[in-house]
């Protein structure tokens, strides 16, 4: 088998300049956003959400963004899930895009709070029935004895709800507020473009990173 640290890529594809990226890092996130879209990239909106319990011990899931807007990014899950209640501890977290397609990635941290309830409804009647009905079934993070606890769980409200299940009171969305932004063009000889955008609570600094 080959070495790992053998693999090597060239990073060929694109360049990213201080002195041209718009003032504001949410405008420049929409159009590598929709780029990775045209690009066909896989899932462009899988985001790996990091947070950390009071301890400050890390942890790190793939979750898919769901709204992105000058207010935030947002994302949906149970909030009595490990990451649910690690957010309810530290509020903070960060989020990791990563488009190889298009060899970028985006890193951002910030604050979270939950969406208004009338959002999480909106979105959870969106969803099909069968994802409604998951949120009922599933006690997210939480042990389990069996595949047929899940299963007996997803019957059992599917015949109490129907195609119509509402809400659950313990599923909803979040909203990542970002205080820094970096956007990361890989580029040759490992000399990748790094600009960083930092909020000061009026404005964004822009700064360019060594890689």
């Amino acid at each position: 088998m080959d070495s790992i640290a053998q693999l090597r890529k060239n990073y060929t594809f694109g360049q990213l300049s201080e002195t041209e990226v718009p003032r504001n890092p949410l405008d420049l996130f929409q159009v590598w956003f929709n780029q990775a879209i045209k690009a066909q990239c896989p899932e462009p909106n899988s985001m790996t959400l990091a947070t950390a319990d009071q301890a400050g011990n890390p942890s790190a899931r793939i979750v898919l963004l769901k709204g992105a807007d000058q207010a935030g990014f947002t994302f949906f899950t149970n909030y009595e899930s490990q990451k649910g209640q690690e957010l309810a501890i530290r509020p903070q977290a960060a989020l990791l895009f990563h488009w190889h397609e298009l060899e970028r990635q985006v890193r951002i941290k910030g604050v979270v709070e939950k969406v208004a309830p009338a959002e999480s409804d909106e979105y959870f009647h969106s969803r099909p029935p069968a994802s409604r009905i998951g949120a009922w079934a599933s006690p997210q993070s939480a042990a389990i004895p069996n595949r047929a606890f899940l299963e007996e769980a997803e019957r059992k409200f599917a015949q109490q709800y129907g195609d119509k299940p509402p809400r659950p009171e313990h599923w909803g969305g979040y909203r990542l507020k970002p205080t820094e932004i970096e956007f990361w063009q890989g580029r040759p000889s490992r000399l990748h473009d790094r600009i960083h955008y930092q909020f000061d609570g009026s404005n964004w600094k822009i700064t360019r990173l060594a890689p």
